[in-house]
Parts: C-alpha cells; structure tokens; sequence
C-alpha cells in the first residue's frame, strides 16, 4: 500500500509540474536506448503524457482508419483524449472512452475536458481500467494507464476489439522492458501481431492475430 501511495503521490507532481509548464512543450528527457539513440529530438508536454509526436499520431491514426469506438486506459490530465478526440470531431462520428482512477488527476482532467469544445466527444470515466464496462466494438484500444496492468487489460478487452482494428501500448521501450516484453509473449501465444515503434518512450502497435486471416 506504501507503493501504491508513493506512485500516486509521484502523479500528483507531475500534474503539479505539468500545470506551471502551462502547456509548453519540453525536449523529451526518457534516457537513450538502443532503439531510439537520441530522444531529445522528441517532444513533450510532461513525463506521463505521451510524446508531443505520439500524440500526433494517435490523432491522425483516428482520422486514417474512422473508428466509431475507442478506449484509452489512463487518461492523466486528459492531453491525448483531446488529441485523439480531435481526429473524431474532424472524422464526423465517433468517440473516446477513457478513464483515470486517481481522483485528483481525474478531477483535473476532467475540468480541462469541460472546458474544450471536444467534450461532446468524450466519455470520461473515474475508474480502475480493469473494472471498466464497455459497449460494442472496440476499433482503437490504447493502453496508456499503470505499466503493471498493460498485459492484462489488453488480455482483458481484446474479445471487444475489432479483428481490423489497433492495438496500442504506451511504455514499451526497452529500458522499461514491462510492457515490451507482455507485447512480445502476447505475439508468440498467437494473440497479437506486434510492431515496436523506436519513439523514446517506446510504442507498440499491433492487431489480432486473426485479424490477417
């Protein structure tokens, strides 16, 4: 439970640093890896958000393959529901589910998201990812929340997603090695068909397996 309180409390600084920065773009500090030699060619708005150019992907990966539903697992301060939102409201149709379990950063998320005119397009949840219910098909799922709990919530939502759609999972450097390694051992049981992005803080997109059926 000291661990646990510990993490949040790390979250609650990050927030804290994240609202003085007042949205200013930062180079990405994530430490060289093998993959990815020189991430301060990166950009970020804050340590637990993604990177400023993940962001941009994400937004135009919505705007590439039109998904009516997608799930995004650990909000923070709601930065990439709004980028990802924005692709829905440039789309037509569509929205984001995505939920926080701390109540202080939810509450500030939740605060940044009321005040956006991409509201309309978002759900946003105050709960655990893992007790999250969802209706219908999932065409886009990011898994953004606790690394621990990537493995499992794709495990966990992967009968919703669509076989034609995406999986995406924040974290998956080879320095965290967490997430890079879940992704890895979903791929060989035949779950996912995976590819790791060389971005700073390391990314994996990947589909059912029978979805290339």
């Amino acid at each position: 439970m000291s661990l646990f309180r510990k993490k949040l409390k790390q979250e609650h600084k990050i927030m804290q640093q994240a609202e003085r920065a007042r949205g200013v773009l930062l180079p990405e500090y994530h430490r060289a890896t093998p993959e990815c030699p020189s991430p301060k060619r990166w950009s970020m708005y804050d340590s637990m958000t993604a990177e400023a150019e993940v962001l941009e992907f994400l937004r135009t990966l919505v705007t590439t393959i039109k998904p009516n539903l997608v799930v995004e697992t650990g909000s923070f301060l709601g930065i990439s529901t709004l980028w990802i939102a924005e692709g829905l409201k440039q789309n037509g149709f569509g929205k984001i589910v995505s939920c926080e379990l701390d109540p202080l950063v939810f509450a500030k998320a939740q605060e940044k998201i009321k005040a956006s005119p991409l509201s309309p397009w978002i759900d946003l949840r105050n709960e655990s990812s893992l007790e999250m219910k969802i209706e219908g098909t999932i065409d886009i799922f990011f898994s953004d929340s606790e690394i621990t709990l990537r493995e499992q919530e794709v495990r966990q939502y992967l009968p919703q997603i669509n076989p034609q759609g995406i999986i995406l999972i924040h974290d998956a450097s080879s320095h965290l090695k967490t997430v890079r390694d879940a992704a890895l051992r979903m791929e060989t049981e035949g779950l996912l068909s995976a590819v790791l992005l060389p971005t700073p803080r390391g990314l994996v997109i990947a589909q059912k397996r029978e979805g290339r059926k």
